[in-house]
């Protein structure tokens, strides 16, 4: 079974088309007077060995963060796991065998979710984890697959040695993370969901306002 020799790098997911904010960047959203994607950074930098932006068009946008840009490989906004791939291929090329991802619109994630991850997939088949909470009350299943916790599928453990198996689910038309997750067997990093679910993240006007107020 294969184990990173090194930290692994950080990819910050920030492709999506952010359409419930009618369209932009979510990182570049302020809270607290500072953009989600600085948080962001502040929070994943200290826990990986590199980090780079997984984004689509104009990369200057980003520039004043002085990160590689990484755009997706494959076409059509085909959601988060295209982001995995650029970022095991960018890893690929740094000598590294294994990334952790981020999403850009989430500011509140836990300062341990690397060696947490790390911790989760000791047991698995692969170097491949994911980010969990627990359910609670009438909250709707989000990606449990029948159990009782929610999956934070763009916080995740992701191994360079299975880059090219993706990159064929891909092209084959796959999109659903979990899907794929399950069928190499990955672990699970469950975190605690109190005071507030540390994966929360800004999809819509509502939900800036609520991370706003957390942040304060």
């Amino acid at each position: 079974m294969s184990r990173p020799l090194q930290q692994p790098l950080g990819v910050i997911l920030a492709g999506g088309l952010a359409t419930r904010m009618g369209g932009g960047d979510k990182g570049l959203l302020e809270i607290g007077g500072e953009p989600l994607l600085q948080r962001v950074i502040d929070r994943i930098e200290p826990q990986v060995g590199g980090l780079a932006l997984n984004a689509n068009g104009d990369a200057g946008r980003f520039a004043r963060y002085r990160l590689p840009v990484l755009p997706d490989t494959i076409p059509g906004f085909p959601g988060p796991l295209a982001g995995v791939l650029a970022g095991l291929d960018w890893a690929v090329e740094q000598g590294a065998d294994s990334i952790v991802t981020v999403a850009a619109d989430t500011p509140f994630f836990p300062c341990d979710l690397v060696p947490r991850l790390l911790l989760s997939a000791e047991d698995a088949p692969h170097l491949l984890a994911l980010a969990c909470t627990p359910r609670s009350g009438d909250e709707a299943l989000k990606s449990g697959g029948g159990k009782k916790i929610n999956r934070h599928p763009t916080f995740g453990l992701w191994p360079v040695s299975l880059r090219d198996d993706l990159r064929a689910a891909l092209e084959g038309g796959l999109r659903k993370v979990v899907l794929w997750t399950d069928q190499h067997g990955a672990g699970e990093a469950l975190f605690p969901a109190e005071p507030f679910d540390p994966f929360f993240n800004v999809n819509t006007p509502e939900d800036l306002a609520r991370a706003q107020a957390l942040a304060s």
